[in-house]
């Protein structure tokens, strides 16, 4: 690979004595990972199910290395969103940003979900994630990971910070910062970085940075917890811009930032660093940043009107558990049927993708609930409901969209919607009737 001459030179000034062994990292093979949906299943009880051979990413407690070669995007655990596919260096930003129960988060450019998925797992239903991200084709990708993940307490928007300022300044407890940047830290893995890093280098993405991180200082709320990062290795990309943002906000204090697994203190000291030639992933940054002030604790819940619902739609939520029927969250748009975040209202003028957990539709006098709604739920959360065994040849059947027959001891599943599921976790939908399913997998995420 033909590297520009003056990003070897920033290197060979960056590592010193360490630049030769850095360049030799180009011949090693990449690193390869998984992030297991801790909102869905415990990674012990992950690792007791999963066919995979899997070894510890050391720098977060859910993250392992998978081997090349095995098809961990075609097995039926991927679709029920028990792990999500993440190059390892890129599980430090989210692994890092402390979150607790009932925090309002804000990932400001989260397409395509890689960090999303992480911190609305670790919010475990509570509180709200705002994912946002400015290109609209990229936020759909954002908001199917997120409904593949099971996060329902969620807004997803497509807007630049600027704007969100106008609605929720001061509002998030927590917010991270996955910047856009000259991506030198993915050259290895993506040599096509290198003719856009030529296109624009690090001097166009710092001020860039520069203007996003001066909009999540305004969101930010007092004592709220602010985590930047970048997959380059530029200080005028990482450290200068931290340094430029404390300068101009006395108000902000750089937090210590816990380093293992190969992890390196940063040319700020309090930041981190991960360099290819030093840890199995590729190169990464992070720094995180606290506001001064009185944080005001767990966000308090929005005081909301009901709604009349239709007969259908409140015939059907009786099947589920409170916490998915609860009648002032719940708000009707075209036909369709939302469950919204407690912590937060979705602000007039803003471009959303999906507010809150989509229940789903009704019409011609019949409510049919919708695929987000499928893997928010546990199996036993329905009153009918069928585990197929990742070895049953079935389960492939089914999410290609087929119909599906059913065996003679399932003979007590009775007509109407039945949550198809595989080794006990939900896949979605299927009506049955005449001992078959009637395939209601969305059609969108159909295996092909």
């Amino acid at each position: 690979m033909k590297l520009p001459e003056n990003y070897l030179a920033a290197m060979k000034e960056l590592l010193g004595e360490e630049y030769e062994a850095y360049l030799a990292s180009f011949e090693e093979p990449k690193s390869l990972g998984l992030r297991v949906n801790t909102r869905k299943i415990s990674v012990e009880d992950f690792l007791k199910l999963t066919p995979f051979h899997l070894t510890p990413v050391p720098w977060t407690e859910n993250g392992f290395y998978y081997e090349e070669g095995e098809a961990v995007t075609r097995h039926p655990h991927y679709y029920a969103g028990l792990y999500y596919i993440q190059e390892p260096s890129a599980m430090i930003p989210a692994s890092r940003l402390p979150i607790e129960p009932g925090d309002r988060v804000l990932d400001l450019c989260a397409a395509p979900g890689g960090k999303a998925t992480e911190l609305g797992a670790r919010l475990m239903g509570t509180g709200v994630l705002l994912a946002n991200d400015i290109s609209n084709s990229r936020a759909k990708g954002l908001l199917k990971n997120l409904e593949l993940f099971g996060i329902g307490n969620m807004f997803v928007t497509s807007e630049t910070p600027e704007k969100l300022c106008r609605f929720y300044e001061g509002c998030f407890d927590k917010i991270l910062i996955d910047a856009p940047c000259s991506g030198e830290g993915m050259f290895r893995r993506d040599p096509s970085m290198v003719k856009s890093w030529e296109e624009h280098g690090p001097a166009y993405y710092a001020q860039l940075q520069r203007e996003i991180l001066e909009s999540a200082v305004r969101l930010l709320a007092p004592g709220g917890k602010l985590l930047y990062s970048t997959c380059t290795f530029s200080t005028m990309e990482n450290e200068k811009n931290v340094e430029a943002l404390l300068l101009a906000h006395p108000e902000l204090t750089l937090l210590p930032i816990q380093k293992s697994g190969g992890l390196l203190e940063g040319r700020l000291p309090g930041c981190v660093r991960a360099f290819p030639h030093k840890l199995r992933g590729e190169g990464h940054f992070a720094a995180l940043l606290e506001k001064a002030g009185e944080a005001e604790g767990p966000a308090r819940a929005v005081e909301r009107k009901k709604e009349k619902l239709p007969a259908e739609l409140l015939e059907f939520l009786e099947q589920l558990p409170p916490s998915f029927r609860r009648q002032e969250q719940i708000r009707l748009l075209e036909g369709r049927a939302y469950l919204l975040p407690e912590a937060l209202s979705p602000a007039r003028g803003l471009r959303f993708l999906r507010t809150g957990l989509y229940l789903g539709e009704w019409k011609r006098n019949r409510f049919e609930p919708s695929q987000s709604l499928a893997m928010a739920l546990k199996l036993e959360d329905f009153p009918q409901s069928l585990s197929l065994s990742s070895e049953d040849g079935r389960v492939m059947r089914y999410l290609k969209g087929e119909t599906v027959e059913l065996l003679e001891e399932e003979a007590s599943i009775k007509k109407g919607w039945v949550l198809v599921g595989c080794d006990g976790y939900p896949l979605g939908w299927a009506k049955a009737a005449g001992g078959m399913l009637k395939n209601k997998y969305y059609p969108g995420w159909r295996v092909q």
